[in-house]
């Protein structure tokens, strides 16, 4: 089996160390030639929650031939026409993708290469590029969960899910747009809060007033989704549903408590879309927070605390606000 980790940046770079290690065939592709030449030079290095260092095959896309098995493509959404276009060709006469994107990115995917191609996987670890070759873990857990449209009698699940084992659990989800939603939750609120406050995880899910939003954020998420017809998945064995939604006073109360509790194990957590903005490069706040909106008004259901965070966050990326704790004195919760 043959496979191409497309995007192999932070989350990438980590995947493609554990891959490599247990001896599976894998290329590490990326744009960014530092990045490349380093892999190269010094091999794959895994620092924070594990570490180790281990030579890798590191290509730049221009330099890929032949054809894949999988690609597991982990790229930012904002070129996915263009970047799935370019990958097509590549793909075997049985090779799949498997996005491993946030937000809801299958169905667009699926359009290019059709559903029969096309699975998900929604990634519950975190990861920080410290430098050119060098990622951080920052979870103490690492899962996976995945999915297609053919249901989850599916041999191309369980020969993704062989693949993936091979560094976490690996859950094949009968729902998976269902467990898609839950992660897109998660990341609206913290990967959102995170960005507009320029904290961690953690750090927004202490403080009071952005945990009040926080919760806010995922209130709207609970209730577009059940509105657009999804039932939402449990993430990690809890039943976010259960836990976060509520109807009143008391429920409320409870829900607001658990929210540190919940981000213990990724408090370390930075989001990615803070780390592009502080890299000078766009963020997916359209495809996370943004989708969220786009649902609320196809459903009827209002959004502001989703709305806000795409404001902020393209206000800090457009360089006209900066992230910060204060921004949080925005939001009407």
């Amino acid at each position: 089996m043959r496979i191409a980790i497309y995007g192999a940046g932070s989350l990438g770079t980590i995947l493609g160390a554990y891959l490599t290690k247990a001896a599976l065939d894998t290329e590490l592709i990326n744009r960014n030639k530092a990045h490349i030449e380093a892999l190269r030079k010094n091999g794959a290095k895994v620092v924070g929650k594990k570490n180790f260092t281990i030579p890798v095959k590191a290509l730049a896309p221009e330099e890929m031939e032949g054809s894949y098995d999988i690609i597991f493509l982990m790229t930012k959404q904002l070129d996915n026409p263009t970047v799935v276009r370019h990958l097509k060709p590549f793909l075997g006469d049985e090779g799949i993708i498997c996005t491993c994107q946030n937000g809801l990115p299958e169905p667009g995917i699926a359009e290019i290469i059709g559903s029969e191609r096309t699975y998900g996987c929604a990634i519950a670890w975190g990861a920080t590029l410290l430098s050119p070759g060098v990622s951080e873990l920052t979870s103490d857990e690492i899962s996976f969960s995945i999915g297609g449209f053919n249901g989850k009698n599916d041999r191309n699940l369980e020969k993704i899910a062989s693949v993936l084992s091979k560094m976490g659990t690996c859950v094949i989800e009968e729902n998976f747009l269902g467990a898609r939603w839950s992660k897109l939750l998660i990341n609206a609120a913290f990967s959102g809060l995170s960005t507009v406050t320029g904290c961690t995880f953690g750090q927004v899910a202490e403080n009071k007033k952005s945990r009040r939003v926080c919760q806010a954020i995922i209130k709207e998420c609970i209730d577009v989704s059940k509105k657009a017809g999804y039932t939402l998945e449990p993430v990690q064995g809890k039943d976010i549903a259960k836990l976060f939604n509520y109807t009143n006073p008391i429920k409320k109360r409870i829900s607001f408590a658990l929210i540190p509790l919940a981000m213990k194990k990724h408090a370390d957590l930075k989001a990615s879309m803070l780390q592009d903005i502080e890299k000078g490069k766009p963020t997916e706040i359209d495809f996370i927070n943004g989708i969220i909106c786009t649902y609320g008004r196809k459903t009827g259901v209002p959004t502001p605390a989703n709305d806000m965070v795409v404001k902020i966050v393209k206000e800090i990326s457009g360089k006209t606000r900066q992230a910060s704790m204060e921004n949080i004195e925005l939001f009407n919760v």
